[in-house]
């Protein structure tokens, strides 16, 4: 709502074009269209910084930003309506401000001026002033929650910050006008060039390389680097100036290991880097749900994901870049967080769920999964857990497949199937004594259904394979194999009021169940929940525990801090440090253990009745 702020500008050049037949409030247009610009640099740095697979070796701090963090910079761009609200009365004092040229040469080398002699000096006494032991608690501290530095930190800070800043961007640009020399492209070019570079002081990465320095020594006091001020961020004595180190050299402030530890970054190369304990191998569920990637938006990649109308027109751009990863991509690091001393990634397989079910796509899919675990067994990395799609039975037999063609793998290739069983059984009420399952011959399904039986639970399994069926059936114990019974239409499920859907349903499908129904579902996309009469499950999934750090990306649909089960099931195989590939069917007797051992490590279920 905070954009309707912008209304009355919109409004004015509106009136000015269709009633007045004019563009005399052609300013109001000015101020929109750099609000607009000046948000576009920000969110492409925004962008940049958060594409960990092309910058991960050169971030500054190797730390993640969690949730926190991103809560507190969600309105990093509250400077921009102040800045348009204060230009508004700029303008209606110094009416001749409507009236600059388009370009002046002396405008742009006047402004320059103005900026090095005056809003250099006047920031870097401020901002040291800010962090006297006064001032710091009552305004400073608010920017300086963020020890990881973002391009959108450079927003989030006071009120009074905010309008000092005013201050520091006026001088030049308004100087420059009271001295006849303004023109419209100062203030376009010196405004944006300012964001641009509040940006790069503020992004994680680091952008120069140290040979620049070495052959041109100077430019170290002429401009700044990421390293230079995120140093500041975390010692906060040292490094004050808005872009130009000089100033800090003058006020004897500046910090002379930036340059050695800039030089240590850019230096790195990806022998260097961490590598991970715990791969997650993620995929693309569908076009609409790429999107939410912190890449793209961080703010919305941070919450579950909901299909929202500002999604909607992104959609054709969405599809042509699919298309694009479709013909060359290959896997790529998402995001990452740390747990106990352990380093766990989230490596997505450029891949949306559709192409899962095209047979000419299975091989090219099934390359890319090996590449990445072939990858990380390189890499050293303990364990490999797969999505869901990615492990799909008919794809590659659960993993199987990899860990018969690779014997020797020192990582350990998880379907994470275990714990995602034991996640629906455990919310299953203890006193329900009837269920009725769908997709009931998959691996899950199976499994389900073994477990359910030993607990007495009458199983209505949907299948029209009487074969397989009855080879599930002969795998219960004899004295519970009653307990397990064939159903072929959803109609013989009228009368069952809990439902477990492993297979896609359809709202004629849904229909059969009796109002009250309650759907447990393991099918990925999950189903839509067309019974207003009925609830329904999400996706089985755990929550972390609470000693995670860095974690700032919600996993689909689920919450913050939840995972999917088999992510969490990979993750309870690193933590026990089992040493065995769990790939291929379910161990029915391992449900409990693989239960147990995710309650010892911390993790915990979001429903649980028994």
């Amino acid at each position: 709502m905070q954009y309707m702020l912008y209304g009355p500008f919109l409004a004015k050049v509106i009136h000015s074009m269709y009633w007045k037949e004019s563009m005399e409030d052609i300013w109001c247009l000015h101020i929109l269209i750099l609000c607009a610009l000046r948000g576009l640099v920000h969110q492409l740095w925004s962008t940049y910084n958060n594409m960990l697979y092309l910058n991960r070796t050169r971030r500054v701090s190797q730390q993640g930003i969690d949730f926190e963090q991103i809560d507190n910079e969600w309105h990093w761009d509250n400077f921009l309506i102040l800045q348009a609200i204060v230009a508004v009365f700029t303008y209606l004092n110094f009416p001749s401000l409507a009236n600059l040229p388009l370009w002046d040469v002396r405008g742009l080398i006047s402004c320059l001026i103005l900026h090095i002699v005056i809003s250099e000096p006047l920031f870097y006494w401020l901002h040291r002033l800010l962090h006297s032991p006064y001032l710091f608690p009552l305004y400073h501290w608010h920017h300086h929650k963020s020890i990881i530095t973002h391009p959108f930190t450079a927003g989030h800070a006071t009120f009074l910050e905010h309008l000092l800043l005013c201050v520091v961007v006026g001088i030049p640009t308004l100087g420059t006008a009271f001295i006849g020399y303004g023109s419209i492209s100062v203030m376009y070019n010196y405004i944006l060039a300012f964001d641009f570079l509040r940006c790069l002081g503020h992004s994680n990465v680091e952008i120069f390389p140290h040979s620049l320095y070495q052959h041109v020594p100077l430019l170290k006091y002429v401009i700044y680097c990421p390293t230079y001020h995120s140093i500041h961020h975390q010692e906060m004595k040292t490094n004050f100036c808005l872009f130009m180190p000089l100033y800090d050299m003058l006020g004897n402030t500046l910090n002379t290991a930036s340059w050695h530890l800039q030089k240590e970054i850019r230096s790195r190369t990806s022998t260097d880097e961490r590598a991970p304990d715990f791969v997650f191998l993620a995929h693309i569920v569908d076009i609409m749900s790429s999107m939410h990637a912190p890449f793209v938006f961080r703010s919305f990649s941070s919450v579950p994901f909901s299909t929202r109308l500002f999604l909607l027109p992104m959609w054709p751009s969405t599809f042509v870049v699919m298309l694009i990863m479709w013909l060359k991509s290959k896997t790529f690091l998402f995001s990452f967080y740390d747990i106990r001393g352990r380093h766990n990634q989230t490596w997505v397989v450029p891949r949306v769920g559709f192409q899962y079910f095209l047979s000419f796509a299975a091989e090219g899919i099934n390359k890319l999964i090996e590449e990445a675990i072939v990858r990380a067994d390189r890499l050293g990395v303990k364990v490999t857990s797969l999505a869901a799609l990615n492990k799909n039975e008919g794809l590659n037999g659960g993993g199987t497949l990899f860990v018969n063609k690779h014997p020797n793998l020192r990582v350990r290739v998880v379907h994470g199937n275990t714990l995602t069983a034991a996640v629906i059984l455990n919310e299953i009420p203890r006193d329900v004594n009837e269920v009725f399952l769908s997709g009931a011959t998959s691996k899950l399904g199976r499994a389900i259904a073994l477990y359910l039986a030993r607990r007495r639970v009458r199983v209505l399994m949907l299948t029209q394979s009487t074969e397989r069926f009855t080879k599930i059936q002969r795998e219960a114990p004899v004295e519970c194999q009653k307990y397990l019974v064939q159903a072929t239409k959803y109609q013989a499920a009228k009368q069952c009021k809990t439902w477990i859907i492993g297979k896609w349903s359809t709202p004629r499908e849904q229909s059969w169940a009796p109002s009250g129904t309650h759907f447990y579902q393991f099918v990925v996309p999950p189903v839509i929940p067309f019974r207003r009469d009925c609830t329904y499950g999400k996706l089985a999934a755990m929550r972390l525990p609470k000693d995670v750090t860095g974690l700032g990306t919600c996993e689909y649909t689920m919450g913050r801090g939840i995972v999917h089960a088999c992510h969490a099931g990979g993750l309870v195989h690193l933590l026990e440090g089992w040493t065995h590939h769990e790939v291929g069917a379910i161990d029915v007797d391992q449900i409990d253990v693989v239960w147990e051992a995710a309650l010892k490590h911390g993790l915990e279920p979001l429903y649980n009745s028994r």
